[in-house]
Order: structure tokens, then C-alpha cells, then sequence
């Protein structure tokens, strides 16, 4: 790949200074109108580009924010970063995006990989909530505001947006038992996500409401995709325990469990009754439809825009937590007869 042609390369060929150059690249008045037509034509003709990242470096400005996000999988990170961007864009900023694939060290070094480009400020779904503390801490010393959605972190003192798990989690266990179901089994996440811990006591709490016996039993520690999904049911069926409803964690893990029963000939939600938070689309076109907990993620992402603005003018202003109203989504894969 050969070196781009910067503003010396220009001057020296044509014989100018650098400033004329720089001058008539911006269209300024004081520059001579056929040297500036010559200067116009010989960058165009070797490829001139502006390189913005030291124009901005110059002003203590890169304009660019990074974006974190643990999987691409499900349509929910997708259409997060596509309004992002959109907004962002709009407002004169680039995005740096990168994936975790729920791996901690990569998270590590993406975040470093955006410190060394000089990011203004980083939106992040964190994949692990003790892992990378001490990054995430050093980053907002060295003045990068980061700013957690869905997927937060209680102990860092940042802006958050987010859901209320605990309580949509519980309206959904409440929803399942007023619909008949009594051994509900819950397909948690894993422990090192904050989310699993309050969607984990929402289930519990549920049982105890209803006088409803908690076992732990019940409570099938899982991952978050597909493959998680069909081996936590693999594994839990060995046990030969009843159930008639399973709460899960998540989608993908949820059409995981759900496509194990399923090829094991059980009828949902006839025999079993399913459900997940953090629905998407995904789960609308699956057979049967699945009842979810769908995040709104078009206003996440414009709060978290407005989180970010507001700790660019002052990185010392307080630490908002936006906590957005979910839907619940009643589909068939837990209706009963009337």
C-alpha cells in the first residue's frame, strides 16, 4: 500500500510553500487564483485526502466515540449501533465499534485499542461485571466518560441506561403462574453478568409471592447463545425433575432450550410454557412465537447520546442512571386456553 500523498508532497512538487498549500486546499481568499487552481488540480489528480485524525488531533478533537458491545448475534446490538450512529453522525462524530464475543481480554483490548485513538468518550454493553474494573476506571481518570447500557455495572460510578430487570423479570414470573404454571424452572445467565443476579431474585422472589417451593434445582446456571441454551436443558432433563414453564435469561439461550424440547417431541406451550427477556424480532419468527420482555432500543441509544453529551461539556457533572420502561410481549409459546 503506498503512503497517501500529504500537503508537503504537494508543496514540494509544485514548488510552494506548505501554508499556500494548506491555505488553498481550504478555499481561502488570499491565494493567488491560478496557483490555487493548480494546487486543486494536482490534488486531485494524486488522491489528496484530508487527514482528519491529526486535523482533529490538532485541535484536541478527534470527533470519534467507541462502541462496545458483547455479540452482533440477536438485532439488538445491530439496531443500537445503527441509531448510534445515526445520531451521532449527525452531530459531527465517527464511531470505532468492536465485539467482545463475551470474552473479557478482547473487551481489554478494544478498550485500549480505542484509548490509543483517542476517543472522546466510549458507549459499552460490558461482557463481564469484575473483570476490567481497573480499565474501565483508568479510562474515565484519563477523562473518557464511558457510559453502560443494558448490561451495567453497579460498583463504577458512570451514567447507565437500562432497564428495570427485577421488576420486569418478576411481572413475568407473576404472569406465568396466574396462567396455571407451578414448577417453573429458570434458565439463568451466568453469574459474572449484573443482570443474571436481579432477573435470578425476580424469579425467586415470584415463588415466594405465590407460597410456591423454591429449589435451586431449578435454577439452571446457563450462557447467553443457542449452544448454552440446548445443553443447559440437556443437562437438566438427566435430572428427571417435572416443569411446566421455563424462564430464561435470554433469546438466544431461550430458542436454544426451546429447539432441544421441541426435537424431543414437546409441545409448547401445551407441555411447557417459555419466555425470555431481551426479546427481539427474532423471537416473533419462530414457531410457536415466543413471549418476550422486549427492550425499547431506539430510546437506549438516545439517552445514551445524551448521557455522553452532557458528560463531554463536563466530565465532573453527575452520574445520571436512565432506567427505560420494557414491553412485555405476550406471545404464543405461553398462551393457555380460555
Amino acid at each position: 500500500m503506498k503512503n497517501p500523498i500529504t500537503i508537503n508532497d504537494i508543496a514540494f512538487e509544485l514548488g510552494v510553500s506548505k501554508s499556500t498549500v494548506s491555505r488553498a486546499l481550504r478555499n481561502e481568499p488570499n491565494v493567488k487564483k491560478e496557483v490555487r487552481s493548480k494546487i486543486l488540480a494536482f490534488a486531485k489528480e494524486k488522491g489528496y485526502t484530508r487527514n482528519e485524525y491529526a486535523i482533529n488531533f490538532r485541535n484536541k478533537s478527534t470527533k470519534i466515540i467507541g462502541i462496545v458491545v458483547p455479540e452482533m448475534i440477536t438485532s439488538f446490538y445491530v439496531n443500537f449501533i445503527t441509531r448510534i450512529q445515526s445520531i451521532l453522525y449527525a452531530k459531527g462524530f465517527h464511531t470505532i465499534i468492536s465485539i467482545s464475543n463475551e470474552n473479557p481480554d478482547i473487551e481489554k483490548d478494544n478498550l485500549l485499542m480505542m484509548e490509543s485513538y483517542r476517543v472522546e468518550g466510549i458507549l459499552i454493553s460490558a461482557c463481564h461485571n469484575k473483570k476490567n474494573i481497573d480499565i474501565y476506571r483508568r479510562l474515565i481518570d484519563k477523562g473518557i466518560p464511558l457510559i453502560f447500557f443494558d448490561r451495567t455495572i453497579d460498583e463504577l460510578a458512570v451514567p447507565k441506561v437500562k432497564i428495570d430487570d427485577y421488576i420486569k423479570s418478576f411481572f413475568m414470573m407473576e404472569y406465568l403462574i396466574r396462567s396455571g404454571r407451578k414448577q417453573i424452572i429458570h434458565l439463568a445467565g451466568p453469574s459474572y453478568i449484573q443482570n443474571t443476579l436481579e432477573r435470578k431474585n425476580a424469579y425467586r422472589d415470584a415463588l415466594e409471592k405465590f407460597h410456591l417451593p423454591f429449589n435451586q434445582e431449578n435454577i439452571i446456571e446457563s450462557g447467553v447463545n443457542f449452544e448454552d441454551g440446548e445443553k443447559a436443558m440437556e443437562a437438566f432433563m438427566k435430572k428427571q425433575i417435572p416443569f411446566d414453564a421455563i424462564f430464561c435469561f435470554t433469546e438466544m439461550s431461550a430458542l436454544g432450550a426451546k429447539s432441544f424440547l421441541q426435537k424431543l417431541h414437546y409441545s409448547i406451550p401445551e407441555d411447557v410454557a417459555i419466555c425470555c427477556v431481551s426479546g427481539t424480532v427474532l423471537s416473533s419468527l419462530v414457531y410457536p412465537t415466543m413471549t418476550v420482555i422486549e427492550q425499547p432500543v431506539e430510546l437506549m441509544a438516545d439517552y445514551c447520546v445524551e448521557l455522553l453529551m452532557e458528560k463531554l461539556d463536563n466530565m465532573d457533572g453527575p452520574n445520571r442512571t436512565v432506567v427505560l420502561e420494557a414491553k412485555m410481549i405476550i406471545r404464543d409459546s405461553t398462551k393457555v386456553d380460555e
